[in-house]
């Protein structure tokens, strides 16, 4: 059973409704007064699916009501539809077609590819799918699909601005980026003449005159054109106290929007010990800028509006013009390589060190937000916007003094950090569940992550004693990282050796003890007494002492491994060589491990 066959057995069960079940890729159909104009309608939404993602489009159904009676069927032919849908289409569409039988009647399936093209249908203005819906094409948005669906770059077109109309101001800006780079080959650049620079940036041509985005960077040419808006409200709905309109050249725009959000930022001095401090900033400067440049660097140039810059003391908002370039979505902008519509700006702007390299910048606005206790960037998205939040406010200082104590690959790693953000409020994570939050489309992906950090050389993590033997265990903090992140992690566990501690002062000061002791001295439940029990018992720690099988009859005392003297791990350590060896388990407050 395919998708769609899930879909109609739905509406016929009555589960669903045809309506309900409309996405970005289906819509059903019934026929109207005519067959001629029920073939307009159909070739209008196909037009509508080819000029977006393409999709499916069922007729046959009615819409508006669910269960059999919405089989209605249809008397269009499948062959006829197609050619019909090809002569009224411009230029012309090809779909395929079949009628496909449904317990309850025939449907006419028509299949739609997204297409290299717009198309439009009748004559009229081409349409595209956004949602559910189909909504008309400005001539702006008809350019932007137009170039997306063929490649085109529009950003490496001729500008035919000559390169000798660069803005001294903007020159001077590149260079200053230049010189605070880390790359030798970076930093002697800012020395080199202009002409020389812009060819180095790849925004000059042969005839000496600029690519698009060289006039974009560098020249007044959008001096009449706002390409970034700034506003800043100290809380999101409070009354706006900036509100700046920034125009070309864009590296002039960019370092002064820079400069107006780091002079707003609030930063917390946090000591990470040997007399070091570090300033974090409430919205990580990094995280920001990372925004900021992909808002500008992937947005859509056809379209005159603005890259809106929202910002509060504890959020920054970044909405762009033109959709995610295809393959990209909000589900998988952490780990689809890297693609953009602007390839010319991009690779300028990663020289001049305004964004990280290809593939690595939303990689680090995640790492960065979550090492200082953030949550990850939150994207939405529609086919003409993208807009990435960062929700900021005062930083988890433990977990910032933490993680400035691992491996800086780690530090900069966006699995490690998301994964650590996410076992201060879990005391267990698995594979499966992490693969929305990591975006990893396989489970697999996402347990080379655990395994790794787990593993002898990081050993962040360790797997539950419980699940160790599965293909997929869940994983904890090892007790090391636990006692190092503090007052980070919102739950506590209990070590075995602490449990044991406590258990063993009891007996010494009163020989024996049963499960209602152990439940009142260590605050568990009772499978969570018993299992402490059993595991003192198995271990040699404690030995049943009386004839009772359950309840609280049932006493222990001193085992053949009980230590002589309270504290003392020595007996303890004999007891478990004679057994089968055992890691160090941690077992949680409420003595059980989750599954």
């Amino acid at each position: 059973m395919d998708a769609l066959d899930r879909v109609l057995t739905r509406i016929a069960e009555g589960l669903d409704s045809a309506t309900a079940s409309e996405s970005m890729e289906l819509e059903f159909k019934t026929d109207g007064r005519s067959v001629k104009d029920d073939l307009a309608n159909i070739a209008d939404a196909a037009a509508c699916l080819a000029n977006a993602t393409g999709g499916t489009l069922v007729v046959g159904v009615d819409d508006k009501i669910a269960g059999p009676a919405a089989f209605v069927g249809t008397t269009l032919d499948p062959e006829k539809t197609r050619l019909r849908i090809y002569e009224i289409t411009q230029p012309p569409l090809l779909v395929e077609s079949e009628s496909r039988s449904t317990a309850h009647g025939n449907v006419l399936v028509l299949t739609v590819a997204s297409s290299t093209q717009v198309h439009s249908a009748n004559g009229k203005i081409p349409t595209e799918r956004v949602a559910d819906r189909c909504l008309p094409m400005t001539t702006e948005r008809i350019a932007a699909v137009t170039a997306q669906k063929t490649g085109r770059d529009w950003s490496a077109h001729p500008s035919g601005a000559p390169a000798s109309d660069v803005a001294p101001v903007a020159m001077q800006v590149a260079r200053e980026m230049l010189a605070r780079s880390n790359d030798l080959g970076k930093r002697r650049l800012a020395e080199a003449s202009d002409i020389d620079l812009l060819r180095a940036l790849g925004v000059v041509l042969e005839d000496q005159t600029l690519t698009n985005s060289g006039a974009l960077l560098f020249t007044r040419t959008y001096e009449q054109t706002a390409l970034i808006s700034y506003t800043y409200r100290r809380t999101p709905a409070g009354q706006l106290t900036a509100n700046e309109q920034l125009s070309g050249p864009l590296v002039v725009a960019l370092q002064r929007v820079f400069d107006l959000i780091e002079a707003r930022l609030e930063t917390t001095p946090v000591s990470i010990g040997k007399g070091q401090q570090l300033h974090i900033a409430d919205l990580p400067e990094a995280a920001v800028r990372e925004a900021v440049v992909n808002g500008l660097m992937h947005r859509e140039y056809f379209s005159a509006e603005r890259t809106a810059v929202e910002h509060t003391i504890t959020q920054l908002r970044v909405s762009s013009p033109g959709g995610f370039v295809p393959g990209v979505s909000v589900d998988n902008v952490l780990t689809t390589s890297s693609r953009t519509r602007n390839t010319n700006l991009a690779g300028a702007m990663r020289m001049l060190g305004l964004a990280e390299t290809a593939g690595s910048g939303v990689d680090r606005m995640y790492a960065e937000m979550a090492r200082i206790g953030h949550e990850p960037p939150r994207y939405t998205a529609a086919p003409t916007w993208v807009e990435v939040t960062l929700l900021g406010g005062a930083p988890n200082t433990a977990l910032a003094r933490y993680v400035a104590t691992l491996p800086p690959e780690e530090a900069a790693d966006a699995d490690t950090m998301v994964i650590l953000l996410t076992l201060l409020t879990k005391k267990t994570v698995g594979a499966e569940e992490l693969m929305p939050l990591l975006q990893k489309p396989a489970i697999e992906e996402s347990q080379s992550v655990l395994a790794r950090l787990s593993s002898d050389e990081i050993r962040l993590l360790e797997p539950t004693r419980e699940t160790v033997r599965r293909a997929y265990p869940k994983y904890r903090l090892r007790e090391d990282a636990l006692t190092a992140l503090g007052s980070a992690v919102t739950y506590r566990r209990r070590t075995t050796d602490q449990l044991d501690r406590k258990i063993i002062e009891l007996v010494n000061e009163t020989g024996t003890i049963n499960a209602r002791m152990v439940r009142i001295l260590l605050d568990l439940d009772a499978v969570g007494a018993s299992r402490v029990l059993a595991d003192l018992v198995d271990r040699g720690i404690l030995v049943k002492t009386s004839e009772a099988t359950r309840g609280p009859s049932v006493t222990y005392g001193r085992g053949a491994a009980f230590p002589a003297k309270a504290g003392s791990r020595s007996n303890q350590r004999d007891g478990r060589a004679q057994r089968e060896p055992r890691s160090p388990a941690q077992l949680p407050l409420d003595g059980l491990e989750e599954q």
